[in-house]
């Protein structure tokens, strides 16, 4: 285990190898992210880090540590560069938001299946009524003339065949958490 004063020296070490060659390690770094400044400044700390871990690489003697820092840079963004290529592409919470929306043409098409298979399964006289009232668009009026039923028994039956239809669709509706 490396005494205080070792430890301060070795700290002392990174900080002047940070002022000397932070500056141009970083524009380095820049280029090679294509301007991304965020991962020209997380490559760069890495690089300093991996200097902290490599305290016999600060004294080899060199002349100067800047060829070691940069082939050390260049290394790790290279080896970023792959990881990003390797894993999926990355999208933010707003591409995610915007896929959940209810105007999403896929979510649209799986709820209109899911409605269609459901309406399916009804009884017949409560699939006729919400066909007048809701796919037509239909008064209870106009849904009672057109059945030839009271208007009582349009509304009770389009009260059954929502409750019908709550069961088979959870997640749907009211229900929905």
């Amino acid at each position: 285990m490396p005494s205080s004063l070792e430890q301060h020296l070795h700290e002392r070490a990174i900080a002047d190898l940070q002022r000397e060659h932070g500056r141009a390690l970083f524009g380095f770094l820049l280029g090679l992210t294509y301007g991304d400044r965020q991962r020209a400044e997380d490559l760069l700390q890495e690089t300093l880090v991996r200097a902290w871990q490599h305290p016999e690489a600060l004294s080899s003697g060199h002349g100067s540590m800047r060829p070691w820092l940069f082939t050390v840079g260049r290394r790790l963004a290279i080896d970023a560069g792959r990881a990003r290529r390797a894993r999926p592409h990355e999208v933010g919470c707003d591409v995610l938001e915007q896929s959940a929306l209810p105007d999403d043409h896929v979510e649209r098409s799986v709820t209109a299946l899911d409605v269609r298979e459901a309406v399916k399964a009804l009884r017949c006289e409560h699939r006729e009524v919400l066909t007048q009232v809701y796919f037509r668009g239909r008064s209870v009026a106009e849904a009672s003339e057109a059945l030839g039923i009271p208007a009582g028994t349009v509304k009770s039956r389009t009260y059954y065949a929502l409750r019908a239809l709550r069961k088979v669709l959870p997640g749907y509706g009211r229900d929905a958490a």
